[in-house]
């Protein structure tokens, strides 16, 4: 059979003047940015399911693509599938990949039967890991797809789907600990309502932090030493969504005593969807001490649901990463490829050259968040802002109460004229960097 990428070569660096389509002008893994490899950086990961489970489908119309491992229906072309992305990710030099249990293992229906192939499949990566290919970033189960999770999976009314689901994942866990993944995700896809006419509320939040409860309890049992993340989304598929974005996940792991065991996977398309910038969920996330690894991508502004889309604004990516190295960067975590291509992108050529530009973008906005971090501009601006708070007054006040502010309030004559935020000039400034 003729190879998928056959004629596509190795993706190298060439430099900002360079005009081939399939070279990286600002990727380069060995550049070193701020004492660290832009690769060690980056920590980029090639998502399994958008790249190679997608058939092309939207809201409106059906499968677009045609893919010789499809239909994904058996596991000789589920290794297929793993021989075809394999070879993606050698092209791409992509240090990791990640995955669903569903994106690399056929549906069978019953347990034994999907933790069996997983195992196979599982295996089959192994062999070609230890060959050289990626390390994997992170595993996660599919809890969303399948009929059977229409109303949740650790949320579900149903105690057997909940027991479903807690074997699915056990079996997950088993295997990214195997591959010897960095993290396991869960993302709660249908872990909310359609509506409240049918749902109760505190039973499920209470059989959702039971369940995550069960997973920590789990890592630690199989001696698994990667993080444990939750992945915020606000809607979609679900009405409502119960890990609605970063503030509502903290939230929920502090309430069922997570909040030291669990970090966050934050994509910026959920960030839009929630009513926020990608920049505030990450550093929301980093202020709160659970900022855990990203999904990077996009969404049409014109669109009102979750398109999936390749990063291409400079801007936006450069001043999220500017809040992720202030953080120290991202640890076990990385930067993941959560996109996909269009319906009308069909061949190859685009697939590879998809994620080209989107590593392009990631290393253009890292070396702008590093310069601007080594300017000091907007960290003196911050300070300057803040340097009242500095003063033994500002400091005693915090301690004290009403009556003994109030009592200086009117000894001081204190009357407060309004300071500029400056904003115009911020912006100003991080537009000189990108």
């Amino acid at each position: 059979m003729k190879q998928f990428f056959e004629g596509i070569p190795k993706i190298k660096y060439e430099g900002e003047d360079s005009r081939n389509p399939l070279a990286f002008r600002h990727y380069n893994p060995d550049e070193v940015v701020l004492g660290k490899r832009m690769e060690e950086h980056l920590r980029f990961a090639v998502a399994y399911w958008h790249s190679f489970a997608w058939e092309g489908g939207d809201p409106f119309g059906g499968q677009t693509f045609e893919r010789p491992w499809y239909p994904q229906d058996n596991m000789e072309r589920a290794k297929l599938k793993a021989d075809i992305a394999f070879d993606m990710f050698d092209i791409l030099g992509a240090p990791y990949f990640c995955f669903h249990d569903l994106d690399v293992r056929p549906e069978a229906g019953s347990f034994a039967e999907n933790r069996d192939t997983l195992n196979e499949i599982t295996d089959y990566f192994a062999e070609k890991m230890a060959a050289g290919g990626p390390k994997l970033l992170w595993g996660t189960a599919n809890m969303f797809t399948h009929r059977r999770w229409m109303s949740g999976a650790s949320t579900n009314p149903d105690p057997d789907v909940f027991a479903f689901a807690a074997a699915t994942v056990k079996s997950c866990m088993d295997a990214t600990h195997k591959l010897g993944g960095e993290n396991y995700v869960l993302w709660g896809g249908r872990e909310g309502y359609e509506t409240l006419l049918n749902t109760d509320l505190t039973s499920e939040l209470d059989h959702m932090g039971r369940f995550l409860n069960m997973v920590v309890e789990y890592k630690h049992k199989i001696g698994f030493k990667g993080a444990i993340l939750v992945e915020p989304k606000p809607q979609e598929p679900s009405k409502h969504q119960y890990d609605y974005d970063v503030a509502t996940c903290f939230g929920f792991l502090q309430k069922y005593g997570l909040e030291k065991e669990v970090q966050l996977n934050i994509e910026q398309g959920h960030a839009i969807l929630a009513g926020h910038s990608f920049e505030h969920e990450i550093a929301t996330a980093a202020s709160l001490g659970v900022l855990g690894s990203i999904d990077m991508n996009r969404n049409d502004y014109q669109s009102g649901w979750d398109t999936d889309q390749f990063p291409n604004n400079t801007p936006e990516v450069a001043v999220a990463y500017y809040h992720i190295l202030k953080a120290g960067g991202l640890k076990t975590g990385g930067t993941n490829f959560d996109a996909k291509v269009r319906r009308q992108s069909l061949d190859a050529e685009d697939l590879v050259a998809a994620h080209v530009g989107g590593m392009d973008i990631c290393a253009r906005g890292l070396k702008a968040a590093a310069a601007m971090l080594e300017d000091g501009g907007l960290e003196e601006a911050l300070s300057s802002r803040y340097e009242g708070w500095q003063t033994p007054e500002a400091k005693a006040m915090l301690g004290s109460d009403f009556e003994s502010i109030t009592k200086r309030v009117l000894a001081e004559e204190i009357a407060p004229d309004p300071r500029s935020g400056r904003q115009e000039i911020l912006e100003n400034y991080v537009n000189r960097f990108v």
